[in-house]
């Protein structure tokens, strides 16, 4: 993160170039005519809108789709309907009979640089003054664990999800003329960011630490360093395991950003991390095993089948990067419905939308709101061929703008 700019703010960057990649290869310019009369026509794409809770736009409503992204707002609402917008994530802390300070993760997604800040602090007023070394426990989540969809690039988006993180398990640095250095005042420059840095050309970059044991590793060398700045002594030596037993709790981190926050986040920079991390996360029934997608997968579909008693779908992460996901329009719409009450912690598109855009090859979609006639009124785009990357966001200017949607679709069947 840049020096003054909040976490929120940072996760912008870690999906630029993730838009460029994955964006279709059509040219952004959607050419003149109505958008929202080419979208009717396109082979491939469902829309689905309603007002005052009837159907003004119908198309291919029940076509099993790619939705992208647009299926973070369900994960959104599956943990709000879970924890509550007021609930903060924790993080345990122990201290062994060595002086070893062990951190036990669960998950939290939102342990940024600032977060460990507060966590170095809070450790120095509960009297630790030095500790011989750090031990990392990130069992929550299984070791192996494989995200349907994520790739191998170094791109911030395809970052690993671990039961410990800081920064979204991304590294920031700067190389010039072969030396690196943190991009960001607030972030230490470790050995892990260095060796990263060492390896990528003269620039800036952003990039995710790949691997599992990689991202741990940073985890408890960037807590080290925050430590050290706070005045407290760390031996160099990490370790990666299981808390030991009979060890005592020096204290429990509660994240200083709520549910809220870390939901307004992901929707606003699409942030696969945070939306996988809370998929995952979801699957937790107490019982101390280690999460993996296979439970988390089943677990989410119990949800949906008890919250929306749907038949056809597939839904294989939180974050939307499978292209085994399947939705249909009218059931990406009742999401929004569902959604209503949190309509406000949607992406802003301009003072008449609020909505989420999902972006992979060839799948373009948006799911959300328009203001209509002083009211807000659902919609919900799936289109899954190429088009240009803001079709989309003038479709639901149309939406917003059209006086009569029924003349486009008379009887609301198109």
């Amino acid at each position: 993160m840049q020096p003054g700019i909040s976490p929120a703010l940072f996760l912008g960057a870690l999906l630029t170039l993730g838009l460029i990649l994955t964006a279709g290869s059509t040219p952004a310019s959607a050419g003149s005519g109505d958008a929202l009369s080419r979208t009717l026509k396109l082979p491939k794409a469902s829309l689905l809108v309603t007002e005052h809770g009837r159907p003004v736009i119908s198309r291919h409503p029940d076509r099993a789709m790619v939705p992208a992204s647009t299926l973070k707002i369900l994960t959104a609402f599956a943990a709000i309907e879970r924890w509550g917008l007021d609930h903060r994530f924790h993080t345990d802390f122990y201290l062994g009979n060595d002086d070893r300070l062990w951190v036990k993760g669960y998950g939290d997604p939102y342990l940024v640089s600032e977060e460990l800040d507060l966590i170095a602090d809070a450790l120095k007023a509960r009297g630790v003054r030095k500790v011989a070394g750090i031990g990392t426990d990130d069992s929550y989540f299984d070791p192996n664990l494989a995200i349907s969809g994520r790739s191998s690039s170094d791109n911030p988006y395809d970052a690993p999800v671990t039961g410990l993180a800081a920064n979204f398990n991304t590294v920031n640095v700067i190389n010039k003329g072969g030396k690196v250095r943190s991009a960001e005042a607030q972030t230490p420059l470790t050995p892990m960011a260095r060796r990263f840095g060492q390896g990528l050309g003269a620039g800036t970059h952003r990039v995710n630490l790949e691997q599992r044991e990689k991202a741990v590793r940073y985890f408890g060398e960037l807590l080290s360093a925050k430590l050290e700045q706070a005045g407290v002594r760390v031996g160099s030596n990490l370790r990666n395991g299981p808390v030991p037993t009979r060890i005592k709790k020096v204290y429990r981190h509660q994240n200083s950003h709520d549910l809220r926050s870390v939901i307004t986040a992901m929707l606003e920079y699409s942030n696969n991390f945070i939306a996988n991390a809370l998929f995952l996360k979801l699957a937790d029934p107490g019982d101390g095993r280690a999460l993996n997608m296979s439970k988390a997968q089943r677990a989410f579909a119990r949800w949906v089948d008890q919250t929306f008693e749907w038949r056809d779908y597939r839904i294989e992460d939180g974050a939307g990067l499978s292209r085994g996901n399947r939705l249909s329009a009218r059931q990406l719409l009742e999401v929004v419905n569902a959604f209503a009450p949190y309509r406000t912690l949607l992406p802003k598109q301009n003072a008449q939308v609020r909505a989420k855009t999902g972006t992979l090859r060839g799948v373009s979609s948006y799911a959300g709101f328009v203001k209509r006639n002083g009211r807000w009124e659902p919609f919900s785009l799936l289109i899954n061929q190429p088009v240009p990357h803001n079709l989309r966001r003038q479709v639901a200017n149309s939406l917003a703008n059209t006086p009569d949607l029924t003349r486009l679709c008379p009887g609301g069947s198109c």
